[in-house]
């Protein structure tokens, strides 16, 4: 029998190696490392060009930058946000000093639920965290028509929707500012990383003061900022990137299609469907399992495949509401967040990058399937 190596949940994608070799010897030539380097403005300029964005400011990581997007726009009180994301979406709040309020999520999307938001507002909330769960669109329509009623800002944490586009448009062109992430595991890497999509002039500035300490010339200091700058190895493996991304985008949906025809159909799993007139960049793969029809609990079947050298991930287990930090709150109480609760115990994302190739697919797939047989056609389900 074939010995196989570990299949993970997912595996960055780099260049080649000799095609950033050029870019490091530009920087040891020229011995600019940070502060505003050439490639740091180039990737800027591209980033924003093929996002398809107004305004770009770029940063070392996206925890930094959401950290940055709420004093940006002096964010204070409460804020309404999801309470299934990772831990770094509320973080940001508490290390502004901010009261995390979590609101339920949409049971198909995954997604703060806008019609749980307006019972949650009270005369603190100052603005909505909303995160674009595995890239998958808010319904950002009903976001806004709240936020506009009630006067509130919303910044969405869109670590998970690089490229991601709604009918034509980039999803990071809706709410006030938008938070990405560049981290290693996520479908754009620039080792670490991220940015802050901005749609105006004036809020870039402020941006990128409060990054840079907040300096605004060589002596004068506007604002108590951060050190937060991406430096010239970041920014040049960004710009590498930018000539793979789409073909990464694309084998990642042949994965996500191979998954869903032989999984869709299967007792007990759900698959989270695309959206029509959305571009999804299938960051991720969640299924969740039902113990009672598939025989097994998300749990047994995450030791199962872990036995059998398949790593898995529990995406987003537990909820933030449920970790130390906030478990006291009001709306972090059990029977609060019902739809929540249910989806972080049944939820389970499955190996998915773009040089994973489809006979490991299927052996994920035929381990899940368990003793059901897979005919040796491609596709077909005996």
């Amino acid at each position: 029998m074939k010995e196989y190596e570990p299949i993970y949940v997912t595996k960055p994608f780099l260049p080649p190696l000799e095609e950033f070799q050029e870019y490091l010897e530009h920087i040891w030539s020229t011995k600019q490392l940070t502060n505003k380097g050439t490639y740091h403005d180039m990737f800027e300029k591209k980033l924003a060009e093929y996002l398809d964005v107004k305004y770009v400011s770029l940063f070392s990581n996206g925890t930094l930058a959401l950290i940055s997007a709420l004093q940006a726009l002096r964010i204070t009180g409460e804020v309404i946000t999801t309470p299934f994301s990772f831990v770094a979406t509320t973080h940001a709040l508490h290390w502004n000093g901010i009261k995390p309020v979590f609101c339920d999520i949409d049971p198909v999307s995954y997604n703060l639920d806008p019609q749980k938001i307006e019972a949650a507002i009270t005369p603190k909330t100052t603005a909505i965290l909303p995160v674009h769960v595995y890239g998958n669109p808010c319904d950002i329509a009903k976001i806004q028509d709240i936020a506009g009623i009630y006067g509130l800002k919303v910044i969405y944490d869109a670590c998970h929707a690089f490229g991601v586009t709604i009918n034509g448009n980039s999803i990071l062109n809706f709410g006030d500012l938008s938070v990405l992430s560049f981290h290693a595991t996520k479908i754009f890497t620039t080792f670490e990383g991220g940015a802050i999509i901005s749609h105006d002039e004036v809020t870039k500035k402020r941006i990128d003061f409060l990054k840079n300490f907040g300096f605004a010339g060589e002596t004068t200091v506007v604002a108590p900022g951060i050190n937060a700058k991406m430096n010239e190895f970041q920014a040049a493996l960004g710009l590498l990137q930018l000539n793979y991304v789409d073909q990464s985008i694309e084998k990642r949906k042949k994965i996500a299609e191979y998954y869903r025809l032989n999984l869709s159909r299967l007792p007990g799993i759900t698959c989270l469907e695309d959206v029509p007139g959305v571009r999804h960049n299938y960051a991720y793969f969640p299924i969740l399992i039902d113990k009672e029809q598939y025989g097994k609990s998300r749990d047994e079947l995450y030791d199962a495949l872990k036995k059998n050298g398949i790593f898995s991930r529990r995406y987003f287990y537990p909820l933030i509401s449920q970790f130390p930090t906030y478990k006291g709150l009001e709306s972090a109480q059990p029977g609060n967040l019902p739809t929540a609760e249910e989806i972080t115990q049944k939820v389970l994302c499955l190996p998915i990058y773009p040089d994973l190739e489809l006979d490991r697919v299927m052996q994920v797939i035929n381990q899940i399937r368990g003793h059901k047989h897979y005919t040796k056609k491609r596709g077909s389900l005996a």
